[in-house]
């Protein structure tokens, strides 16, 4: 019976994806050599393990909206969820090195965007966790099936600087925000009553001189 073990040795930006796409390079690596292994199809839970990092005086201000005070984060300070990812893997002996996909969102509404924005820099602790199923040559040659054991996991630190490199190639000098359909349609007639051109102007005439961020 296969017994995988996985390893990420990097990460890079998708380029041209229809949205945000990071291709974590994972090494899968069966213990015995000289089996065939057909098909992985292979689940990952991604997990940002928080805790395992420092964080500048700067850093907990920017994080202030995801876990409130500083003094308070022995409490609020817990591994996010970041997201979930699947792929096929092709057949292979021994080892192979695979691009698995695992898409990014921009929306300030996910708690794991306001994360990687609130870091200026570092890396982030990531903890991913497998599940699926092995499709394998058994021993007299006939098709074999196994699932992958539920405590496989593997980490690895994301430079903070690959995430910042690929929003701002997809969504250069730019962020999204989501809102209720009820609050974007009061902002946007106050935008056409004032005859306001673009939404950042609508916004620097709402926000006090003051209150914006510098």
């Amino acid at each position: 019976m296969p017994d995988l073990s996985f390893q990420v040795e990097g990460a890079e930006v998708v380029a041209n994806a229809a949205s945000p796409l990071l291709a974590f390079k994972l090494r899968l690596t069966d213990i015995n050599p000289e089996q065939t292994i057909h098909t992985v199809a292979l689940r990952c839970q991604i997990q940002l393990e928080v805790t395992r990092r420092k964080y500048t005086p700067e850093d907990q201000e920017r994080l202030l909206d995801l876990f409130g005070e500083p003094s308070r984060w022995g409490q609020t300070l817990r591994n996010l969820l970041w997201t979930h990812a699947n792929l096929v893997v092709p057949s292979f002996k021994g080892s192979t090195l695979v691009d698995l996909p695992v898409p990014c969102s921009f929306d300030f509404n996910v708690a794991a965007t306001k994360y990687f924005d609130g870091v200026a820099d570092g890396e982030v602790p990531i903890c991913l966790q497998f599940s699926g199923t092995v499709f394998y040559a058994g021993a007299e040659g006939g098709l074999q099936v196994a699932p992958i054991s539920w405590d496989k996991e593997t980490r690895f630190r994301l430079p903070v600087r690959v995430w910042r490199d690929m929003m701002q190639a997809y969504y250069p000098n730019s962020a999204w925000l989501c809102l209720h359909k009820d609050a974007f349609d009061r902002l946007y007639q106050y935008k056409m009553q004032r005859g306001i051109p673009t939404w950042e102007e609508v916004l620097e005439s709402i926000i006090p001189v003051e209150e914006k961020v510098m």
